[in-house]
C-alpha cells in the first residue's frame, strides 16, 4: 500500500504546484474582457422618444460629444490605430475598455465588450453614445472613474421606471421621478472623466480629480462651481466659464412642465470643432470656440528688453475649472505660437509656427502630458503608459511664465505677436493615423497679444 500512497502524495504535490501557478498567472495577466451580468438592451429607452416630451433638451443633445461619442471618426480611427502591434496583456487590455465611455449602453448590455469588437454589429440603440436613459438610470457610482456608474434602468417604453435627476417637484405621465443629489455634483461627471490604467494603475485622465482639488470646490455654497455650473449652462452666445457671467437658463424641461428659473442645458460641446464641423453643426463650433477663447488670457513682460534681450508670457487659466488642456492630455495640444517683426516687418525670431504640413516644430512649448514605458522613455500608445514623464499643464486660476529670448536685435523696435493656440491632436498622429493630410484638424487661437517694444 505504500507505494500507492506516495503515488497518491505525489500527485495532490503536483496539482498543488499547478495551483499555484495558476493562480500566480491570473494575477500577472487578467483576463482581457472581465465577466459581468448585462442588462437586456431592451431595458433602455431610445433618445428620440425621450425627445417626444424634453424636444429642447433632446435637440441639444444631438451632435453633442456625447451622442457622437461612438460616431467621433477621429476616435475611431485612433483608438484602432493603438491597438495594433499590442502583444503585452495589459496594454492589450487598456486599449479594448475604450468603448465604456463611448459606447456605454452597449457595454453594459453585452456588445461591444471590447474597442476591436465589430462596429457594424452595434445596436442602433447603443450607437446614440452617451444618451438620456444612460445617465438618468444611474443611482451612483461604484468608483469615480472608467465609468463606473451603478444603473437601474426600467423594462422599456412599456414599463421606463424611475428616471432620476436634480428635481424635487418633476412630474412625468410617462416615467417615475426621483431627485437624485447625485446628478447635482460633479461626480457623476468625474466617472467617465477620470480614467486609470486598467492593467498599471496609471493616471490617464484627471478631468475630476483637477476640479475636486481645484479652487471652484468649495465648501460655501456661493462660490463653488461644479462640472454642471459651467457646462450646462453654456449655450449659443453664453460661454459660462470661470472668467465670463453664468447666468441661469430659465425655460422649461418638458412640453407641458412648469417655467424654470434654470434648465440644465444638455450640448456637452467641450472644447471640440472638428466633430460638430464634420455633422454641420455650425452653433456647436460656435460654442466650442468661444468656450476655448474665453478659457486663458496671455500678459507680455517686455521690461526685461534692453538689458537682457528677454521677453516674459505669463499664461494664465482663467476660465476652467480643471487644467489647461484637460482630458486625453498626451493627444490634446495647447502651445504658444510667438513671431517677432523689426520695423521693416522681417521676422527675427519665431517659435511655435505649424509647417505647411501642420507639424509643430520640435522646439515649440507645448502644454500637455508625457507618458512613459516605466523605464524613462515616452511612448505615442497611451496603453503603454506605466508612468507620467512631464506635466506642464496649467491649472484653474494659476499661470505658467515663459521666457523669450531675442537675438541680438534687442536695441531695435520690435513687435511681439503671441498666440496661445489649441487643437484637439497632433497632425503628425492624424497622418500616421489616416494618411497624410486626409484629415485636418483645425487650430484654434484661445488667447492672443501683439505688443511693440522698445
Amino acid at each position: 500500500m505504500r507505494p500507492f500512497r506516495n503515488f497518491i502524495l505525489l500527485g495532490a504535490l503536483i496539482l498543488l504546484i499547478l495551483l499555484t501557478v495558476s493562480q500566480s498567472c491570473s494575477k500577472s495577466e487578467p483576463p482581457i474582457t472581465p465577466k459581468a451580468e448585462f442588462f437586456h438592451l431592451s431595458r433602455f429607452i431610445e433618445p428620440d422618444t425621450c425627445g417626444g416630451c424634453h424636444s429642447g433638451i433632446f435637440e441639444q443633445w444631438q451632435n453633442s460629444m456625447h451622442h457622437l461619442s461612438q460616431k467621433d471618426p477621429v476616435y475611431l480611427s485612433v483608438s484602432q490605430y493603438m491597438l495594433k502591434g499590442l502583444t503585452d496583456r495589459g496594454e492589450i487590455k487598456e486599449s479594448e475598455t475604450c468603448v465604456k465611455c463611448h459606447v456605454p449602453v452597449g457595454v453594459v448590455t453585452g456588445y461591444p465588450e471590447k474597442t476591436s469588437n465589430d462596429t457594424a454589429k452595434i445596436p442602433e440603440l447603443a450607437m446614440e453614445g452617451i444618451q438620456c436613459d444612460y445617465c438618468h438610470s444611474a443611482t451612483g457610482a461604484e468608483k469615480l472613474f472608467n465609468n463606473d456608474l451603478k444603473l437601474r434602468p426600467g423594462n422599456g417604453e412599456d414599463d421606463p421606471g424611475i428616471k432620476r435627476g436634480p428635481r424635487k417637484d418633476a412630474e412625468s405621465d410617462f416615467h417615475a421621478t426621483e431627485f437624485s443629489a447625485f446628478h447635482t455634483d460633479s461626480a457623476i461627471c468625474g466617472t467617465c472623466h477620470n480614467v486609470k490604467h486598467v492593467a498599471f494603475g496609471t493616471d490617464l485622465e484627471t478631468t475630476y480629480d483637477e476640479w475636486l482639488k481645484g479652487p471652484y470646490n468649495t465648501e460655501n455654497p456661493d462660490t463653488r462651481i461644479t462640472c454642471q455650473g459651467c457646462h450646462m449652462y453654456q449655450r449659443p452666445g453664453m460661454a459660462a466659464t470661470g472668467s465670463t457671467q453664468r447666468p441661469p437658463n430659465p425655460g422649461v424641461s418638458a412640453e407641458d412642465g412648469p417655467l424654470r428659473d434654470h434648465v440644465f442645458t444638455h450640448y456637452f460641446v467641450g472644447a471640440n470643432t472638428f466633430i460638430p464641423d464634420s455633422v454641420n453643426d455650425q452653433a456647436k463650433v460656435a460654442m466650442a470656440q468661444s468656450r476655448l477663447k474665453n478659457a486663458a488670457t496671455l500678459i507680455l513682460d517686455a521690461s526685461q528688453k534692453k538689458e537682457t534681450g528677454r521677453l516674459v508670457v505669463q499664461i494664465s487659466n482663467t476660465g476652467a475649472g480643471h487644467y489647461l488642456p484637460t482630458g486625453l492630455t498626451d493627444v490634446r495640444q495647447m502651445w504658444l505660437e510667438v513671431t517677432v517683426t523689426d520695423e521693416d516687418q522681417k521676422v527675427v525670431f519665431a517659435s511655435g509656427k505649424p509647417d505647411k504640413n501642420g507639424h509643430l516644430p520640435k522646439e515649440t512649448t507645448v502644454y500637455n502630458t508625457v507618458f512613459g514605458d516605466g523605464q524613462g522613455k515616452a511612448v505615442v500608445n497611451i496603453a503603454k503608459a506605466r508612468e507620467i514623464l512631464k506635466d506642464n499643464r496649467i491649472p484653474p486660476l494659476k499661470s505658467a511664465y515663459e521666457t523669450i529670448l531675442l537675438p541680438d536685435q534687442t536695441l531695435k523696435t520690435l513687435i511681439v505677436n503671441v498666440k496661445l493656440q489649441y487643437r484637439s491632436a497632433p497632425q503628425r498622429l492624424m497622418d500616421q493615423v489616416n494618411g497624410q493630410g486626409k484629415v485636418k484638424l483645425p487650430v484654434v487661437t484661445m488667447a492672443e497679444i501683439e505688443k511693440q517694444v522698445f
